[in-house]
């Protein structure tokens, strides 16, 4: 990890949904511990209105949110990078921490199918965030 503080990268292939999603919880969470990023290896239009919807319901607003591309600087810049689904398309770094979530895919659902996500994602934050700032 960096000297600082630690800097994590969440990427999923629209950018819309799951990483939005994990990237708001982190940053929530952490109170400022922990740098954080998002990034898609296909960024949609905007974030997903149903995810938006389900991380309001928690009291985390997503609203100003807008999917970014993944670049080769921002894997180069993080010390964790937390792929959901993007396959191969990741660069891959020595020194970097990779981990896979396998979470379904919010794209075109609504509120009710991407609640069970939401929830799965805080799980997956928090349990990384121990990890991340141990006590």
């Amino acid at each position: 990890m960096s000297e600082s503080k630690p800097s994590v990268l969440f990427v999923c292939v629209h950018n819309a949904g799951r990483s939005q999603m994990a990237a708001a919880f982190l940053t929530h969470l952490s109170q400022g511990r922990v740098e954080v990023r998002s990034a898609g290896s296909a960024p949609a239009a905007c974030v997903n209105p149903a995810a938006v919807a389900a991380m309001a319901e928690v009291g985390i607003d997503l609203s100003s949110e807008t999917p970014k591309v993944l670049t080769t600087d921002a894997v180069q810049a993080s010390d964790v990078v937390i792929t959901m689904g993007c396959g191969d398309t990741c660069p891959v770094f020595p020194g970097k921490k990779y981990f896979d979530w396998v979470l379904e895919d919010p794209a075109g659902q609504g509120i009710e199918a991407v609640r069970p996500i939401r929830d799965q994602i805080e799980r997956h934050v928090r349990s990384l965030l121990t990890e991340l700032q141990p006590h």
